[in-house]
C-alpha cells in the first residue's frame, strides 16, 4: 500500500518498524544464547530476523527503501550492545564505539536531509520493480537488496566484535585505524555538504567541485575506507588473518555493484559526465 504521509510522519513511522525490528532480533538472540550458542552466530541470526521483519515492512508500503536506514543504524547500537554485554570497556572498544558512532551519526543524519517520505522509493529499486519479473523482483528484494547488505555490513563488523576479546590496551595501529575512520565519515560529511549545495545551485547537473572534483564518488571512498580503518584497529591487536576478507567484501560491493549502477545512471542523466568521467579519477 501507497501512503504519502509526510517526511517527519515517515520518518517516525520507520523509526517504530526499526524498534520493533530490534525487539524482535534482540528476543531471537536472548533465546539462541539461551540455548548455548556461540554469541557471534545468535547475533548473525537476531540481524538476519531483524532484516526479514524490515523487508516485511518494505513489502507492506511497497518501498525497498525502507531498509535504508538499517546500514547506519544497526552497526553502532550493536557495538554498544556488545560492550554493555561483555563489560568491555577497553581503549579498543571505546575507540571502535567513537568512531562507529560518528560514522552512524554522520550516514543517519544524510538519510534524514535526503529522505523525501515513505512513499518515495529509491530510483535503483524502482528499476528493478520495472524490469523485472513480479516473482524475480521479490526474491532480489529478498535476497539481493536486503540480505545481502545485511550480510555484507555484518562481515564488516566482525573485525570489530573480535576487538572485544583481547583485552590488550591500544597501541599506535589501534589509534590509526581509528582515524582512519573518523577521517572516513569527515569526507563523507564533507562529500555530502559539498553535493548537497551544488545540486541545489545546479540542478541537474554533475558535481565537480570539492572533494568531487578529485574524485566522481568520495562518499562512497569513505565508506569503503571506514570499514577498513576498523579492520587496522583489529589487526593491531590481533595480527594478519582471515579477517582482512571482511573489508575485501565490502569493497567489492561498491566497486562491483554501487559504483556501476551509479555511473551508469549518472552517464545516462547527466550531461557531460563521460568528459568528467576521463578526466577524474574513480575514487580520490
Amino acid at each position: 500500500m501507497k501512503k504519502n504521509y509526510s517526511k517527519w510522519c515517515s520518518i517516525g513511522l520507520i523509526t517504530a518498524i526499526y524498534v520493533l525490528a530490534g525487539v524482535i532480533g534482540y528476543g531471537l538472540f536472548c533465546c539462541l544464547t539461551t540455548n548455548a550458542m556461540h554469541p557471534v552466530w545468535a547475533l548473525l541470526w537476531a540481524d538476519v530476523a531483524a532484516t526479514i521483519v524490515v523487508w516485511l515492512f518494505g513489502l507492506l508500503y511497497e518501498n525497498v527503501s525502507v531498509y535504508d536506514p538499517y546500514w547506519s543504524v544497526f552497526p553502532p547500537i550493536v557495538f554498544l550492545l556488545w560492550a554493555i554485554k561483555t563489560n568491555t570497556w577497553t581503549m579498543p572498544v571505546i575507540l571502535l564505539l567513537v568512531a562507529s558512532w560518528y560514522w552512524g551519526i554522520r550516514l543517519t543524519r544524510n538519510w534524514i536531509i535526503t529522505f523525501k517520505g515513505i512513499a518515495h522509493e529509491d530510483w535503483r529499486y524502482t528499476r528493478y520493480r520495472q524490469n523485472l519479473h513480479p516473482a524475480l523482483f521479490h526474491l532480489t528484494n529478498l535476497f539481493g537488496l536486503n540480505m545481502v547488505p545485511t550480510l555484507i555490513v555484518f562481515a564488516g563488523m566482525l573485525p570489530g566484535l573480535y576487538l572485544y576479546q583481547n583485552t590488550e590496551p591500544a597501541n599506535i595501529l589501534t589509534w590509526f585505524g581509528c582515524i582512519v575512520c573518523l577521517a572516513s565519515a569527515t569526507i563523507q560529511l564533507i562529500a555530502d555538504k559539498q553535493i548537497h549545495d551544488f545540486r541545489a545551485a545546479h540542478p541537474g547537473q554533475y558535481c565537480n567541485v570539492g572533494l568531487w572534483r578529485r574524485g566522481r564518488h568520495p562518499n562512497y571512498f569513505g565508506e569503503i575506507q571506514f570499514w577498513w580503518g576498523i579492520w587496522i584497529m583489529y589487526l593491531s591487536l590481533n595480527g594478519f588473518d582471515w579477517f582482512v576478507l571482511c573489508p575485501i567484501a565490502m569493497t567489492a560491493l561498491f566497486l562491483g555493484i554501487s559504483i556501476p549502477m551509479m555511473e551508469h545512471r549518472q552517464m545516462q542523466n547527466k550531461p557531460g559526465y563521460a568528459d568528467y568521467r576521463k578526466q577524474t579519477r574513480i575514487l580520490i
